[in-house]
């Protein structure tokens, strides 16, 4: 018999994650499943329990939860010799990796999603050690981002990452930086660095829309030191979803970056607070396989 596990985060969702179990159960129960639940309790629960489905070379691993619990799992999978099939029923206030496959945010759907026989191939970026799905910051909006609080993001969803960045500006610093890629380097003054591996980040699909779940490439803008007026107006580029195209930005695709700056910089992975710099960025293409409509 085929073997699922349900990494479940009973936190998700207002407190509502466990209330979606037995529906879960029920539908995999009738494809063929044997089930297991595993509910986390700390820290690290959700990749620890993927690690183990791996391990014991489970068919199917479901994340319940919100983008934390996803990243867990998604971190407990990726590098190993068997990779389950992922599947996604988001709780979360974001949910930037179910946005970008296009998967259904409403939990309910999302749950009804799982009886799909489709699958998609998705890339997935190594950072250092660890691993992420949407997009790597560095900045001092970047910084600031990683502050927003639960309670914040229940109230203002994802406005509360806009909100939060916004206030980093009338402290605008830039910052120097040097960039390396697989063809090339860019050193100078920046104020803020993205790499993104999908078109949707903290909650908005427009930040990066060329760049697809799938193309095994980190779509990368290096927004120079400018001022507070060209600021404001790159900052409404980024919510149109035409940053690419300001002057005071460069864009380029790569597939691995080392990336180093003179100063103490932290970055902003997935939402939460990174390594400081230097680090080091790369591709790993169509990595993990994810249960789409």
């Amino acid at each position: 018999m085929k073997k699922a596990m349900v990494i479940v985060n009973p936190a998700s969702g207002k407190e509502e994650a466990l209330d979606y179990v037995e529906e879960i159960q029920s539908i995999l129960d009738d494809k063929g499943y044997d089930v297991v639940i595993s509910q986390t309790e700390k820290e690290l629960d959700a990749t620890r329990y993927c690690e183990d489905a791996c391990k014991n070379e489970f068919d199917l691993v479901v994340s319940l939860g919100g983008d934390g619990t996803l990243h867990e799992t998604i971190n407990g999978m990726v590098d190993q010799a068997h990779r389950p099939l992922l599947g996604i029923v988001p709780l979360g206030t974001v949910n930037d990796f179910a946005r970008a496959l296009q998967l259904p945010l409403d939990p309910k759907e999302a749950v009804q999603s799982l009886r799909s026989d489709r699958s998609k191939k998705v890339d997935i970026g190594k950072f250092n050690e660890r691993y992420f799905v949407n997009i790597v910051a560095i900045g001092s909006i970047a910084e600031a981002t990683y502050e927003v609080t639960a309670e914040q993001k229940s109230k203002f969803g994802p406005l509360a990452y806009v909100m939060e960045g916004f206030k980093t500006l009338s402290s605008k610093e830039g910052y120097p930086l040097r960039i390396e890629n697989e063809e090339k380097a860019w050193e100078g003054e920046c104020f803020l660095f993205l790499a993104a591996l999908t078109n949707s980040t903290a909650g908005f699909e427009k930040l990066s829309p060329q760049a697809k779940v799938n193309d095994g490439l980190l779509h990368c803008y290096i927004i120079k030191n400018v001022s507070m007026i060209r600021l404001a107006s790159i900052v409404t580029a980024i919510l149109k979803g035409e940053l690419k195209n300001q002057e005071d930005v460069e864009y380029f695709t790569a597939q691995h970056l080392d990336i180093h700056s003179e100063n103490e910089l932290i970055t902003n992975v997935d939402g939460e607070e990174g390594d400081p710099l230097p680090v080091s960025i790369e591709v790993k293409p169509s990595h993990i396989d994810v249960i789409v409509n």
